[in-house]
């Protein structure tokens, strides 16, 4: 997101400095397809769909749709399940490719 300066009514280029990564058990993924409620199948990194949700605390705050970058942590007892606690912003999402943290976007064709 841009911030406009006041006096000049220009727009400032807001610069990545720091990126949440996964700590400990936490897993980076795509938002893969909504399910409904708030439910959604996210593919993970280490390469396992897992169905997720969102927290009460994050519902209304989370907007998610497809193709969206987010972190999650699985559940304990059940490694296919999870909540999702973070969404990555696109420019946070290019800090995160130029280094080296997310791979490149896979092509389907």
């Amino acid at each position: 997101m841009n911030k406009p300066n006041k006096k000049r009514k220009q727009f400032i280029p807001e610069v990545v400095t720091r990126v949440k990564l996964p700590r400990g058990e936490e897993i980076m993924g795509i938002v893969e397809q909504r399910l409904g409620g708030n439910k959604m199948m996210i593919n993970c990194l280490d390469g396992k769909p897992r169905n997720c949700r969102v927290p009460g605390r994050l519902r209304r705050k989370l907007w998610l749709r497809p193709n969206d970058i987010v972190i999650i942590q699985p559940w304990e007892l059940d490694k296919d399940k999870g909540d999702i606690i973070f969404k990555y912003r696109p420019n946070q999402v290019e800090w995160l490719r130029k280094n080296g943290h997310l791979e490149a976007e896979k092509s389907e064709f």
